[in-house]
């Protein structure tokens, strides 16, 4: 069973309006053991949402059976006062307003939301926004016109008060919030979870293409797990899935680490995870925590400012590489050839950067690159240099990146050292997945990066391992389920 409705009295919504189960919030709570061996995701439509009300207990319940609920506890206490939810209210406004040229010009005294859709197509952003920050069936908001529209007013709109004429939207707004991607209508057996898979179709250089991903879907619903794409807009949507892989490009910047606190805001297993992604995507700190760690770096120089550039041409000699501290891909990482050009590219990227780290070259017609789930060892590939390129990713061509071929290894057959230096540097880091970009001289073995976000292909990083690999990163999310009593 994938969902169930929960009403505050029968006859509260029509069982022919929705193909899930209906019941009412007393019976869900005056029998524990109704949907005892399953996982349903309950929306609760109770009549109040009220500090110990029937509806307040239905969600507070369904939390300790292990069921998904919206709206959560949490939601219903947040909405319950306007100081609790003040802090909203300026990124909530400030869409509003800019809604307000498709909406016409004016905006209604008060607002329908259901399920984070509004009356029409030009409430979208808004609708969504405040389905992002609070999930709940319905809701109302009370609007105080003029120049800059003010919201005076956030709270629960109970079914029995949805006008006859807005029934036709919630339901539609149900029946949207509920449907899948997907889907394989052959499956036998009912999935024990549903894993959500944040991606973005038109990415360039995306760490999993559409085609390796379906792969992993057929071999982890063997396994009991549903994998289902997901998209930037459906945040709101995020706490209907068990656990959530994200495989677009990471940065605190944008859209992915919203994804990733929602996601460990609600208990579920992330790869990549908040706390993974700020470490990684500060190449400064990757190289002090790793210093710190005596896991071996290339020599380094940090830049605070152009009086350090002449002590790190004296220190590292040249050429040298120059990193902008968050860059994926190589992209803000360049090689000076001589002090002039070291000058002219640290005062360009001084401007957008307070610091950039000026690191040893180290020419090499390869990277290592190992896999690294849970602390353990997962995949090891060499990735060549680009063609005439230091690089295994050359952008400075006109048109699309250039990317050097790979050479994939097993486990056994990649040398011990580079893959016991790499563990060691991800476990540094955390307890996900992580590529460790690692290059090997006649001087020794050097960490060059740690990636939050690796490359994981269906014939590349597998190749090695083959669908190991995926029945590993399958077994990550479930053990920390299981774990969970989920």
């Amino acid at each position: 069973m994938s969902w169930v409705i929960l009403t505050g009295r029968q006859g509260d919504l029509d069982q022919a309006a929705t193909p899930h189960k209906v019941i009412t919030s007393r019976d869900y709570l005056a029998h524990p053991a109704l949907f005892r061996g399953q996982r349903p995701k309950v929306i609760n439509l109770s009549n109040s949402y009220a500090y110990q009300s029937r509806g307040y207990y239905a969600s507070l319940l369904a939390s300790s059976r292990g069921h998904k609920v919206i709206p959560s506890v949490e939601t219903m206490i947040d909405l319950s006062a306007r100081k609790l939810y003040e802090n909203a209210l300026p990124e909530l406004e400030q869409v509003l307003n800019r809604c307000r040229k498709e909406i016409g010009g004016a905006f209604p005294p008060v607002v329908s939301i259901f399920f984070g859709i509004g009356p029409n197509k030009a409430w979208d952003r808004f609708a969504r926004l405040l389905f992002d920050w609070f999930r709940a069936p319905a809701l109302e908001v009370a609007i105080a016109e003029g120049e800059w529209a003010t919201i005076r007013r956030i709270g629960f709109l109970p079914l029995a008060r949805i006008k006859a004429e807005e029934k036709s939207r919630f339901i539609a707004g149900l029946e949207a919030y509920t449907s899948r991607q997907w889907r394989d209508r052959k499956t036998r057996a009912p999935a024990r979870y549903t894993f959500a898979t944040l991606i973005d179709p038109q990415e360039e250089l995306p760490p999993s293409t559409v085609g390796s991903l379906r792969h992993w879907s057929r071999i982890a619903e063997k396994m009991g797990v549903e994998v289902e794409p997901i998209s930037r807009k459906d945040l709101p949507r995020l706490a209907n899935y068990d656990a959530l892989f994200i495989r677009e490009t990471t940065s605190i910047s944008n859209h992915t680490y919203r994804f990733a606190r929602r996601a460990e805001q609600e208990g579920m297993p992330v790869i990549d995870d908040p706390l993974s992604m700020i470490r990684c995507t500060n190449k400064v700190y990757l190289n002090e925590l790793m210093l710190f760690n005596r896991v071996p770096v290339p020599p380094t120089v940090m830049i605070t400012g152009p009086g350090d550039l002449e002590r790190a041409a004296d220190t590292l000699g040249f050429p040298l590489v120059l990193k902008i501290p968050d860059s994926a891909f190589s992209r803000g990482v360049k090689k000076a050839e001589n002090l002039a050009e070291l000058k002219a590219l640290a005062t360009r990227w001084l401007e957008g950067s307070d610091l950039l780290i000026a690191q040893k070259f180290l020419p090499t017609e390869f990277d290592w690159r190992i896999g690294v789930l849970g602390g353990e060892p997962l995949f090891a590939v060499q990735y060549l240099m680009a063609k005439k390129h230091w690089q295994i990713v050359n952008h400075e061509r006109r048109g699309k990146p250039d990317e050097g071929g790979f050479r994939a290894f097993t486990l056994q057959e990649a040398p011990l050292e580079v893959v016991d230096i790499a563990v060691r540097a991800a476990r540094c880091i955390g307890g996900g997945l992580y590529g460790v970009d690692l290059k090997e001289t006649a001087d020794g073995i050097y960490v060059i990066e740690v990636n939050d976000n690796p490359n994981l292909d269906h014939g590349c990083e597998d190749s090695g391992e083959r669908d190991e690999v995926w029945r590993r990163l399958t077994r990550w999310f479930v053990d920390r389920l299981e774990r969970q009593g989920r």
